[in-house]
C-alpha cells in the first residue's frame, strides 16, 4: 500500500470531501444520522481511497474485498464515499432516505450499488463479516473482510460470539475496526454499559489487536498495513474517534446521534470544510 506523503495528502483531501457530502445529503433532508456517520470518514477514506480492492463500474466483481458496516446507521457516510468514488451519480446523494430513494437511512444491500451486505440490527453485522471471511477461505478467494462497529455495538452478546468463532477459525483476512467515539444513542457509552479495555477484550478472544487515532489518515493507513501483515488470527484496529467529529455543529454533541440539521448549522459546517479543503490541496 501506498503511504507516501503525497498519498496521505490525497487521503486527508477525500476525508473532507466524504464529510462535505454528508453533511449536504444530511441537511437536502432536514434530518439524519449524523454523529455516528462523522466520526468513521476518515476510515472510509482509507478504506476507498487506498486499501480496498475494488471496481466502482463493478460493484459485484468476486475478486473485490468487502466492506460491512455493522453500525449501518453510519450509511449516509459510506453512501457519499462511495458516490466520490463512481459507484453511482454524486447526484444521488440528495435522496437519501426518501421516497423511492436507493439511498436508505441505513445500508441496504438490495438498493445501493456497492454496499455488500445490509445493516443496522447492531450486533449482526460482526456475524455476517465472519460468515462472508469463511466463505471466502471456503472458495480458495483471497478476498479482505473489512467490518465497521460502535463501541456502544459491543454491548450486543453477537458480537463476541462472532469473535470467538473468527478466531477459532484463525480469518487472518478480517479486519474489524471500532468506532470508539464514546457515545451511543442516548448517552455515554461509559455511563449505559462501560465496554472497559476494548483491545484487551479482543485480545482475550484470541485477536490481534491494535489502536489508532481514527482522526489521522495515517495513522490508521499505518495499522491497517501492521494488521495485514499479521498472519494466524483476524485483527481489529479500535479507532479513537469523536461522535461528530469535523462538522462544527454535531462534533461532541450528546444528542448528536439522529438530530435535525438546519441551512444555517449546515453552511456554516460546509465553509469551514471547504476552507480546510483548500489548505490542504492549495486549490
Amino acid at each position: 500500500m501506498d503511504t507516501s506523503a503525497q498519498k496521505i495528502k490525497e487521503l486527508k483531501a477525500f476525508a473532507i470531501k466524504i464529510r462535505i457530502e454528508t453533511i449536504k445529503e444530511t441537511a437536502d433532508l432536514g434530518f439524519g444520522h449524523l454523529g455516528g456517520a462523522m466520526s468513521v470518514v476518515e476510515l472510509l477514506a482509507v478504506l476507498y481511497g487506498e486499501v480496498m480492492r475494488i471496481d466502482p463500474k463493478n460493484p459485484s466483481w468476486p475478486d473485490r474485498d468487502w466492506l460491512i458496516c455493522s453500525k449501518g446507521h453510519a450509511g449516509p457516510a459510506v453512501y457519499a464515499a462511495l458516490a466520490l468514488k463512481g459507484y453511482f451519480p454524486l447526484e444521488e446523494l440528495s435522496t437519501l432516505n426518501k421516497p423511492g430513494t436507493n439511498l436508505p437511512s441505513h445500508c441496504d444491500r438490495s438498493k445501493t450499488p456497492g454496499i455488500d451486505m445490509t445493516t443496522g440490527s447492531l450486533g449482526q453485522g460482526a456475524s455476517l463479516a465472519v460468515g462472508v471471511a469463511l466463505g471466502h477461505r471456503l472458495d480458495k478467494r483471497d478476498n479482505y473482510t473489512y467490518l465497521i462497529l460502535g463501541d456502544g455495538e459491543l454491548q450486543e452478546g453477537q458480537v463476541w460470539e462472532a469473535a470467538m468463532l473468527a478466531a477459532h477459525h484463525g480469518l487472518d483476512r478480517l479486519i474489524a475496526f471500532v468506532d470508539y467515539n464514546k457515545q451511543q444513542l442516548d448517552g455515554y457509552v461509559r455511563d449505559i454499559n462501560d465496554p472497559g479495555d476494548i483491545s484487551g477484550k479482543f485480545e482475550s478472544f484470541g485477536w490481534n489487536a491494535y489502536e489508532a487515532d481514527g482522526r489521522d489518515v495515517a495513522d490508521i493507513l499505518e495499522k491497517i498495513v501492521l494488521a495485514k501483515q499479521a498472519k494466524g488470527k483476524p485483527s481489529v484496529i479500535v479507532l479513537d474517534t469523536i461522535k461528530g467529529q469535523g462538522c462544527t455543529f454535531a462534533e461532541g454533541k450528546l444528542d448528536n446521534h439522529h438530530m435535525t440539521v438546519s441551512r444555517e448549522q449546515a453552511e456554516e459546517a460546509l465553509a469551514v470544510l471547504y476552507k480546510e479543503l483548500e489548505e490542504v490541496t492549495g486549490q
